[in-house]
């Protein structure tokens, strides 16, 4: 039960209106990019890529799996620093990580970047 709402309630996290294995890492890593490098529109995309990563974080603290999968993310400025990890994730083997669906790279980077202690 626990798992068909954590699927449910990260499927309601997406920005676009893609369905959850149609957005890749690549497709998020792309707004989270944009959010540095582009002085015009890298606050829209800043708002994009944070606004998925909290939606991520909260969905899995809605459903005490953050607790039970042993992930802790920061307490503050916690969508600067999940982009942050995430964008190193995907480059550290970009190739393979890029084609994974969003939501699958995302919990790998938390679980490999904020794992509690």
């Amino acid at each position: 039960m626990r798992s068909a709402f954590l699927i449910a309630a990260l499927g309601m996290t997406f920005a676009a209106p893609a369905l959850a294995d149609d957005y890749s890492a690549g497709d998020l890593l792309s707004p989270c990019q944009e959010a540095d490098n582009d002085a015009r529109w890298g606050e829209a995309a800043e708002t994009e890529c944070e606004q998925y990563v909290i939606g991520f974080v909260g969905a899995l603290q809605a459903t005490g799996a953050k607790e039970s999968m042993g992930i802790c993310p920061p307490d503050q400025n916690t969508a600067d620093e999940v982009r942050w990890a995430f964008m190193r994730w995907v480059h550290a083997s970009y190739t393979k990580r890029k084609a994974l669906p969003a939501s699958e790279a995302m919990l790998a980077t938390l679980k490999e970047s904020f794992p509690c202690n």
